[in-house]
């Protein structure tokens, strides 16, 4: 059987979840635009590198987890099993759990505290490159 990476893999599930997102929004009766309306709000989570790296991945990382959004869908799920639909709740935990998605799988991975660049699924931007007099990537001024 052939070696699958775990990047590679966490890519295609990502798109998967992404397209699975989509369904459920349409067959839920959620204007599909939604899911790119918000997609932008949860990376105003970057807002905290502008302290540093160390609260910056806390604060993307929070945001960029499946939990939240799994808790706030359920709450959503519930008040509609017991008649008081919200649904602007159920819309954007949808938008959240497409957010991570995409981001999943375009390779943008949960950030490390060594700054934005780097991810559990490697390292990405210009800290990827590789150094021209060297070769080595992220080795450059």
């Amino acid at each position: 059987m052939p070696y699958l990476s775990p990047v590679a893999v966490q890519r295609v599930e990502g798109l998967v979840v992404a397209a699975l997102v989509v369904v459920v929004t349409v067959t839920a009766g959620y204007p599909w635009w939604s899911l790119l309306a918000l997609f932008l709000v949860f990376d105003l989570s970057m807002l905290g590198y502008l302290r540093g790296p160390r609260l910056g991945a806390f604060c993307y990382n929070l945001a960029h987890s499946y939990t939240l959004p799994a808790a706030l869908g359920a709450v959503a799920v519930a008040a509609a099993g017991f008649g008081d639909p919200i649904g602007w709740l159920g819309v954007l935990a949808l938008a959240w759990v497409f957010h991570i998605a995409v981001d999943r799988g375009l390779g943008y991975g949960l950030k490390t505290a060594e700054g934005f660049e780097h991810t559990h699924l490697g390292v990405i931007g210009k800290a990827r490159r590789p150094d021209p007099l060297d070769g080595r990537p992220g080795s450059g001024a």
